[in-house]
């Protein structure tokens, strides 16, 4: 499992020009299987993906963000390798 750690390099303003384009592609990391989580980070800083794959494939499809493609975030992709999980959440563990 991956996270997504991406923050901020320009203001909230700016981010929120992106916002609807950087959604799309939201999407489409939920519609490939990719993205099992996604949320802001509070204060509004960034956010973060809870992410599955090859970290190859994760890092190509980080960098067609709009927020990357921009200038508006930088992302730190942390891979973790679970041993433990709730009862419904061994599609973490993939």
């Amino acid at each position: 499992m991956f996270i997504l750690s991406l923050t901020y390099k320009k203001s909230n303003e700016e981010a929120d020009r992106y916002m609807e384009p950087h959604m799309a592609w939201v999407k489409e990391g939920y519609d490939s299987g990719m993205f099992l989580a996604s949320g802001r980070k509070v204060p509004r800083t960034g956010g973060v993906v809870l992410a599955v794959g090859e970290r190859t494939a994760i890092e190509a499809f980080v960098a067609a963000d709009p927020f990357t493609i921009h200038g508006v975030a930088d992302y730190d992709i942390v891979e973790v390798a679970l041993t433990r999980v709730a009862n419904g959440l061994e599609k973490l563990q993939g």
